[in-house]
Parts: C-alpha cells; sequence; structure tokens
C-alpha cells in the first residue's frame, strides 16, 4: 500500500478535498473494544487490556441508550464558530445530568472482572454521592493529578467520553471552526490522546489528533510538531524489533512527544487502544531527558506521587 505524505507546502492546495473534521462514528466504542481484545492475545498487559476491553464494550451500550445531554443553542454554537471556540468546552457546558448513573453502570459492568481490592476501589463510584463523582470529573478535566484518584479515573473519564461523544455525534462539521491552538480538540477544547495516520477515501495519508474525551478528530499536517506546529529536527522512537504500527514523534523544540499510530501498518489499528497497548514505549521515552508526552490517555492516568 502506498501513502501520499503531504508537506506543509502542498497543504493549502489540497485543503479543499482534506476532510479537516472527523466526528466519532455509532459504533467507536465496539470497534475500540474490538481492538482491545485483539491486542490482548500474548500481550504482557493481557488482563488491563481486557479489562478496558469491557469497559468500551460498556460504554458502547450506553452510547446506544442516547445518554442525556443537549447541544448549545444554534445562536451559541454559531458564536463559537465564529469566533474559533469550541462549542463543547467542559468549562461552557452544563455537564449532562446524567453522567452520574452512566458512571455508576460502567463500574458495575467491570468490578467482575477485578480482584477484591480492585472491585473495593471502584466501590466510590457506586456508592458515593454525585458531589464527590462532580469532583473527580472536575479534577480529570482539569488535569489536577494532585487530587484526582486514578483508581477511579478510567471509569470516571469512560462516563465523560460516552456524554460527550454523544453530543460530538450531533454535530455537523461545518459546524465547528478550525482550532484557534491546534494542538487543542475544536470540538470540545481537550488534548488529544494520540495521533493516528489514516487510510483510505479522502483521508488517505493524512494525520488526525485524536481528542480524548469526545472522540472527535481533527487534521494536523504530517510534517510538524503537533503541539507547538514546528517543523525542524523532529524524531520517531519506535520499540526495537517491533512492527512501527505505534512510533512517538519527539519535537526537539517544545521537548514533548506524542505516539502516531498507523492505520497503513496495520488497517485495524485504534489511536486510543493502541496508545495504551504501546505502554512500553512511553517508559522508553520517558527515559529520554526533558521530554513529557503532549496527550493522555484516561484509561491509564497516573496519579501524583
Amino acid at each position: 500500500m502506498t501513502t501520499t505524505l503531504l508537506q506543509p507546502g502542498q497543504i493549502e492546495a489540497a485543503a479543499g478535498s482534506i476532510p479537516e473534521l472527523r466526528l466519532p462514528p455509532a459504533d467507536l466504542f465496539l470497534m475500540r473494544a474490538r481492538r482491545l481484545e485483539q491486542l490482548a492475545e500474548g500481550h504482557a498487559m493481557a488482563d488491563y487490556l481486557r479489562f478496558v476491553a469491557q469497559l468500551a464494550r460498556a460504554q458502547q451500550e450506553r452510547l446506544d441508550a442516547r445518554p442525556a445531554g443537549e447541544l448549545p443553542s444554534a445562536e451559541r454554537l454559531a458564536q463559537c464558530r465564529e469566533y474559533a471556540m469550541p462549542p463543547l468546552a467542559p468549562a461552557g457546558l452544563a455537564r449532562p445530568s446524567g453522567w452520574h448513573d452512566t458512571a455508576r453502570h460502567l463500574a458495575g459492568a467491570v468490578q467482575s472482572l477485578l480482584t477484591a481490592a480492585g472491585q473495593a476501589a471502584l466501590q466510590p463510584i457506586v456508592e458515593g454521592p454525585d458531589a464527590w463523582l462532580d469532583e473527580q470529573a472536575t479534577q480529570l478535566l482539569e488535569n489536577d493529578t494532585h487530587h484526582l484518584d486514578a483508581a477511579v479515573a478510567p471509569v470516571i473519564g469512560a462516563a465523560l467520553q460516552v456524554h460527550w461523544t454523544h453530543l460530538a455525534r450531533q454535530l455537523e462539521p461545518s459546524q465547528v471552526a478550525r482550532p484557534e491552538h491546534p494542538n487543542l480538540c475544536p470540538v470540545c477544547g481537550s488534548h488529544p490522546v494520540s495521533s493516528v495516520v489514516r487510510i483510505g477515501g479522502a483521508e488517505n495519508g493524512l494525520r488526525y489528533l485524536h481528542c480524548t474525551l469526545c472522540n472527535s478528530e481533527w487534521h494536523v499536517v504530517r510534517a510538524k510538531c503537533s503541539n507547538c506546529d514546528n517543523t525542524r529536527g523532529i524524531a520517531y522512537y519506535h520499540v526495537e524489533g517491533g512492527n512501527r504500527v505505534v512510533d512517538a514523534e519527539h519535537c526537539p523544540e517544545c521537548q514533548t512527544y506524542l505516539k502516531v499510530v498507523r492505520q497503513d501498518k496495520d488497517s485495524q489499528a485504534d489511536p486510543v487502544a493502541d496508545d495504551l497497548a504501546s505502554l512500553t514505549l512511553d517508559l522508553l521515552m520517558d527515559e529520554e531527558a526533558d521530554t513529557i508526552r503532549s496527550g493522555i490517555n484516561w484509561y491509564l492516568v497516573q496519579g501524583h506521587p
């Protein structure tokens, strides 16, 4: 398979044919669960990948049930587009009223897969007050690892993803402006999990950043840093002997990295599942001096020491 790599100077000429925004598909979490189950075979993290696969299947069930949440008014959407603001930014949007029930449902769906200690760790989600769940959600959305309970973060994040993904699916790409800051989601303003090089149709060979909250994707040119737009000295790292489905793209200017998940290497690759399954690459990047990851995967959040 041959893919076309667009350079910065070519992007304007092709802009009319490039899908700038990809809103999440209806079966997003189901496809993610299947990929996680595939990746779990023979993997050192097999038990955890299967746990997350079950969590993703439970997310699909809630998404199919059309969870609570309404889009901003037409006037607000138009204003956000005019001023290049993300219309579903959590700071400017009332948290969907049903998200607490979604979090409790997801916790109940995965507790049986855990040890006694793991089940106890999720019990606060099942029995805790709504106010506590709201506090955890705020800390996760603000990346406050000092006060975040890392044990419950995957389920809290999964519940928020269900509702924001549902909201994003109600939008039309034409209602969303190109982001003022290309490293943040134009739909909800969140950071990406990773980037993905897609195959097929008008998207063939194009790189998209994948949002950690609403699962939307937005196009970013492949020849520059996805965090600061630098185009010089970009380096790619991978695990020796691996299949190169996942690379870490490192920028010497901002000293950050973000993974690139390549569907041209594996058509089933998923920007969230494959990011999670390539934790070894993160550990290797941690050994690089002054290098931090510019994205976050809510399925595995590290709390503050």
